[in-house]
């Protein structure tokens, strides 16, 4: 395995673009679908899933909740990655929108 990949942000940007490359979850996709990242659904899914303990947490706006579940069943550090990359991703939806 790769040195950077063995630290935290080397984790994240490797969840990112995974997100990017996989899911086609790019700055310019959040820009164009408000409905689904403008209420800062990003930013309420990372905090969720960054939690040690996940109890009966509310699902974001127009999220996906069999996606979301299984997300929440993961091991907090791939929790962690992902919300690490969820809270990159909106920096992109916002740099996307600043263009």
């Amino acid at each position: 395995m790769a040195e950077y990949l063995k630290n935290g942000c080397g984790l994240i940007a490797k969840e990112r673009t995974h997100q990017i490359e996989k899911h086609g979850f790019t700055g310019e996709h959040h820009a164009n679908h408000p409905e689904w990242y403008d209420k800062g659904q990003l930013i309420e899914a990372a905090s969720t899933l960054s939690m040690p303990v996940i109890n009966g947490c509310a699902l974001p706006i127009n999220w996906d909740k069999d996606w979301f579940e299984r997300l929440i069943k993961k091991s907090h550090k791939e929790r962690l990655i992902i919300s690490g990359a969820l809270l990159a991703a909106e920096i992109d939806r916002i740099i996307e929108l600043e263009k």
